[in-house]
Order: C-alpha cells, then structure tokens, then sequence
C-alpha cells in the first residue's frame, strides 16, 4: 500500500515521468509553524548535482495545496506537489519488454498485467521519496529537540567516498554504501510492543525507500560474534545512561534514552552502464542490453536526508501516540 503511519499518517503518490509525484500528510497537529523556504535545504541534499549522480535536474520546487494557511498546519490533511519537468520517457521504451536486471521492470510487468507505467521505473522510482524528505521536514519539528543526523560513512566498500566513486566511474559501473543514522535527545519509553517495536517500524519505512537491503541497530550483527557480557549496556545512573550502547538506543522495543544507532545498506543501483545479458518477453530469447540514459552511479550519495526523513516521521508518529496517552510532556 502507499500510506504508512498510525496518528501521523502520509501517502506517497505520483510517477517518475508522470505529471507529478507527492505526498499527502494526514494527522499534523495544527499551530505548526512551516515556512516553504525551509523546506529547501533537505530538498537540495536528495537534488543530484554531485559527481556520481544522475545528470537529470529538476526544480523540485514544492506546492502545498491544502493544509497550511498563512504559514501554519491548520490541523487538516497537508498535501505537497512536486512536478515532473525533467522527463527523457523515450530512454526507457524498451524496457517493457526486456526488463532491466535487478529492477522492478519485470516483477511489476508480472503484478500489473502490463498496465504499470514503467517510464523512469514509474511508482518504483526514487523520485518518489521527494514526498518521504518533505513529510520529514514537518516530522522533524514535531519531534525537536530531538535531532537526527544521517550520513554516508562507506561507499563502494571503502571510507574514502570520492576515491570510490571515481573508481566506479572510471570502471564504467554502480556502487552501493553504508548510511549510518543518529537520532539524540530521544525520551525513554518510545515504542509499542509487541508488534510495533521502535526497530520494526523504523525498519518497515526505511526499508520503503527504494535500494534498501539491510539494516542493523547498535552492534547489530557484530552482536551474533559477541558474548552477552560484552555486548550488555551497563546502566550508568537513574536517567537509563549506559557506558556503551550496544543496543542502539533500544531495549525491548522501547527507546531507553541514549541515542537512537542504526546502518542501513544501500545497494548499487541497477541501471549500470555494464553490459549484461536479460531475456526478452516476447521472443523469450536471451539479449545483451546496455541500460541508456541518466542514471546515479552512486545512489547511496543522496538517501542519507530520506534515512533521516523515515526516521523524524517514526518517531513523530510513536510521540504524538505518547501525547495522546499522556506518558510524555513535550
């Protein structure tokens, strides 16, 4: 489904070549001040423009059409346009029928019955978490004090990032990374067990953002090569402050006060100018195919401000249910 949240609730809607993509915010307590200038700055860090990422710019310039008056969330469902201007559809008329390895091209051909608009990989593009990094400006000041910070700590197996993706470039291929995401200042007690962990529902979204594969809290899998008595967090003082944290900030699904610890990897992406060999649906031959147009070398350059997007709107969401309960003061 395209809607995700419980009291903040947010709809992601559009194509990548369509007329436009969005999102809808539904939930947003109402007084918020929001001016559209702010929203500029997390906005332009998902923007290509870097070595290593697409040549396709757009102005991803938001409209808000409903939910907002005269600079305030009004407390009704907040709608955000962003328009598709850049489109170049004719580099992917092929690919219906010979679909690109490792891209949705096939799976959604399959689920769809052929009607999916694949032009740009359609509702699977990453164009659609334009909506996601907006919703997480209006999260983010939900949640303040809390701060998350989201940064690419590896690209390509290695920690010098420029070094590379110029490797990548020069070998004519697509690298992956490692985000790693903070989140401080967080209030003990987030968090509904049993099945709405704080790590379950962080993971559901983050792992909604496309080119996602895996993610670790605290020592995450490093955890499976420890002892328990190296890996427990010792307590500190009274406030749940621990010496190391190992836990990532949650024991038992609940935020217990120390930072908030996560790694998510993002994969290579797809459309590698390598050749590689697919089949063709309709002759059910095999081909060589040679993916065209405008594509990232590094994907993982522009996720870390949609990891942190994903995890102020969890967040938001888990305090205002805080709110309504009456377990916490903000």
């Amino acid at each position: 489904m395209n809607s995700f949240g419980t009291l903040l609730r947010m709809s992601i809607f559009g194509e990548s070549h369509g007329d436009l993509v969005g999102v809808t915010i539904d939930g947003c307590p109402a007084g918020i001040p929001v001016e559209p200038d702010e929203f500029n700055t997390d906005l332009s860090r998902r923007k290509s423009g870097k070595i290593g990422t697409t040549p396709r710019k757009e102005l991803d310039q938001p409209e808000f059409v409903s939910g907002l008056y005269k600079n305030h969330t009004t407390g009704a469902p907040i709608t955000i346009l962003f328009r598709n201007q850049n489109k170049r559809s004719g580099d992917y008329k092929d690919f219906l029928a010979v679909p690109r390895p490792g891209h949705a091209d096939f799976t959604a051909y399959r689920k769809f019955g052929g009607y999916n608009d694949y032009r740009g990989s359609g509702h699977f593009s990453g164009r659609l978490t334009l909506g996601l990094v907006a919703a997480g400006v209006i999260a983010k000041k939900i949640i303040f004090p809390v701060f998350v910070n989201a940064k690419l700590i590896e690209a390509g197996g290695q920690g010098d990032i420029d070094q590379a993706v110029k490797k990548a470039i020069e070998q004519h291929d697509t690298i992956g990374g490692i985000i790693e995401c903070t989140a401080e200042n967080i209030p003990i007690g987030l968090g509904e067990p049993f099945f709405s962990p704080v790590e379950s529902l962080i993971s559901h979204l983050i792992y909604a953002v496309p080119a996602i594969k895996g993610i670790e809290f605290g020592s995450g899998f490093q955890a499976a090569r420890m002892y328990g008595s190296q890996n427990n967090d010792a307590l500190v003082d009274t406030e749940g402050k621990t010496e190391t944290n190992n836990a990532g900030g949650i024991n038992g699904g609940i935020t217990n006060g120390n930072d908030l610890v996560f790694r998510t990897a993002v994969k290579p992406p797809s459309s590698t100018p390598a050749r590689q060999t697919t089949i063709n649906l309709q002759t059910e031959a095999m081909e060589d195919l040679q993916v065209k147009g405008r594509h990232d070398v590094c994907i993982a350059l522009r996720i870390p401000v949609i990891i942190e997007a994903a995890t102020a709107f969890v967040l938001a969401d888990f305090m205002l249910q805080e709110q309504r309960v009456g377990r916490i003061n903000q």
